[in-house]
């Protein structure tokens, strides 16, 4: 009998490609959602830093000039800046990654449903093989029987 072949290797192979791109880029943007909520933190930090060391000046009961308060209301405002571009960042960074899940999602089903397809073909496979050499053996013993 003829050796097995499955007549969709080639779209498996080709699946399994495509899902393992998925998985990279998954896992990239995934790390750059990290490294977006790091910088948050940092950012953060940096806020409340500044935010203490305002705090610090102005209850030690010196005189604050109007220079230091506006130079300190333009360093609160442009970190608040920051700290909503982050922000934006990160959200549009989830999306992209839940864009990218969505899309493994849909390739990991592809690669179980082709290789089951695949199992299911080489049981019937070895099922038809077995039926013939069933038959063969039944054959043999058949004409071995006649012959006595």
């Amino acid at each position: 009998m003829k050796k097995f072949k499955f007549q969709l290797e080639t779209l498996l192979k080709v699946t399994r490609r495509k899902k393992d791109e998925a998985e990279m880029a998954f896992a990239e943007v995934s790390r750059r959602l990290e490294e977006h909520r790091a910088q948050l933190q940092n950012l953060l930090h940096e806020l409340q830093e500044g935010q203490a060391e305002y705090a610090g000046r102005t209850s030690e009961g010196k005189t604050i000039t109007v220079d230091v308060i506006m130079i300190y209301t333009n360093f609160f405002n442009w970190k608040r800046e920051q700290i909503e571009r982050q922000q934006e960042l990160i959200l549009k960074t989830m999306q992209e990654r839940q864009q990218k899940l969505k899309k493994l999602t849909e390739l990991i089903t592809s690669v179980k449903s082709i290789e089951q397809l695949k199992e299911k073909r080489l049981r019937e496979y070895n099922e038809e093989l077995l039926a013939e050499e069933q038959k063969f053996l039944d054959e043999v013993g058949l004409q071995l029987s006649i012959r006595k």
